[in-house]
């Protein structure tokens, strides 16, 4: 393959829209990502790196942040930030990749997706381990397993809806009006916690800034209680944004 250059692969690799997806791509990726990823892909396409290798990559950024940053002590939280950095970067990477080449496949988008499920559920464990203070089972261990289990239920119940509309021959795509709740109170509420990004507090790149900041009160303090009230707020809106998400799709018209 020759060699193109940055400008070549970020048109090839950024079709016009791509920053503008709703769901799918992140304020980061937005803001700054999205500029620095095609210097990156450029790389990997002179090289001619496949991009499932790129995929792997990024999966394992995103667990090894949660492996590190159970260990303790501000330089872990710094640390695992930066390797979800690293992660955001590889996920914008190995789609630009795929786009520029035609490669494309569903192998693609299906270790896209479990290396999103992975990466943020050891991020939420291994946070647990960090407030439990010690490589054992206990409370913080629970709760930070808690929300983790909320995470992955909140991408499943996304992702089965596309699952059930294929199976029903239906299309993927999904209007704004189907996605709104039937009722007029749940739909305020939906558009309430849209509003206040709530759901945020619990995805990896706004995870592993949080946990510098209480990594930073928990020295000033010289304790773990800043480590902890993350664990229990993640927890508690793991749980909570999981059901609501449930309520949501099934009170709305997404699955018709």
């Amino acid at each position: 393959m020759s060699k193109p250059s940055v400008a070549e692969v970020r048109a090839g690799g950024q079709p016009v829209g791509i920053k503008e997806r709703t769901n799918e791509e992140h304020w980061a990726g937005r803001l700054y990502m999205r500029d620095l990823s095609p210097y990156v892909s450029t790389v990997f396409v002179r090289l001619g790196v496949p991009p499932n290798p790129i995929t792997y990559l990024m999966m394992a950024f995103g667990v090894l942040a949660g492996v590190v940053v159970a260990f303790g002590g501000l330089w872990s939280a710094i640390l695992a930030a930066v390797m979800v950095q690293v992660y955001l970067l590889l996920d914008c990477s190995d789609g630009e990749v795929a786009r520029y080449t035609g490669r494309t496949s569903v192998a693609g988008i299906y270790l896209d997706r479990i290396g999103h499920y992975v990466s943020e559920i050891a991020l939420l464990i291994g946070l647990g381990i960090r407030a439990q203070g010690e490589f054992e089972a206990g409370g913080w261990l629970v709760l930070g397993m808690a929300a983790a289990l909320g995470v992955a239920l909140i991408k499943a119940e996304t992702d089965n809806v596309v699952v059930a509309r294929a199976k029903a021959g239906l299309p993927e795509e999904v209007t704004d009006a189907a996605m709104s709740p039937r009722s007029s109170g749940l739909s305020l509420a939906r558009r309430m916690g849209s509003a206040l990004k709530v759901h945020r507090v619990i995805q990896a790149v706004e995870l592993s800034l949080l946990v510098v900041v209480v990594a930073v009160v928990d020295a000033f303090l010289g304790d773990l209680t800043a480590t902890r009230i993350l664990v229990a707020v993640c927890a508690f809106v793991g749980v909570l944004m999981s059901a609501a998400h449930f309520v949501s799709v099934v009170a709305s018209r997404r699955l018709e």
